[in-house]
């Protein structure tokens, strides 16, 4: 028991595994147990995973902590892909999971990816609030240079 509960805390088990598991289960059942394929979007989903993944060794690399923030990084990283984006992991997040309803075409996939993207963005708040309260004024000069989640917009 004790396992499933850590596996549903992981917000990567849940964008990569039980989150896909679901919106394809959605699919079948609404669809007559055939999946609606559109395979010009499948790259979002190695894109975003990959983004994920790589941008997460990257950055434990360079600074150490945990994956996500459970336990801080030790120093603050603004190089490479951080240089562009604050939060370029949880972004790999948002794009897997929009890949995953545009692959599909699928409403119940759009709805988790929009809930998703909601959920990032609130973690994200928190995430700032830890992080200005952690490094202090280089990280606030940090967010004036570089923005949230897409470069040079938003």
């Amino acid at each position: 028991m004790k396992l499933v509960v850590e596996l549903l805390r992981s917000t990567s088990f849940r964008t990569f595994v039980l989150y896909p598991l679901v919106v394809v289960g959605c699919e079948l059942l609404l669809n007559g147990y055939r999946l609606r394929l559109e395979p010009v979007f499948l790259p979002l989903l190695a894109i975003g995973y990959l983004q994920y993944r790589l941008i997460g060794k990257y950055r434990i690399g360079l600074a150490g902590g945990g994956p996500g923030m459970s336990t801080l990084p030790e120093g603050l990283v603004t190089s490479g892909p951080f240089a562009y984006c604050r939060n370029p992991m949880y972004l790999g997040h948002i794009i897997f999971l929009a890949g995953l309803a545009l692959s599909l075409q699928s409403v119940p996939g759009a709805l988790v990816a929009a809930g998703a993207a909601v959920w990032f963005h609130l973690r994200v708040l928190r995430d700032e609030k830890r992080l200005k309260e952690h490094f202090g004024q280089p990280y606030l000069d940090y967010c004036k240079r570089v923005r949230r989640w897409i470069p040079w917009l938003f």
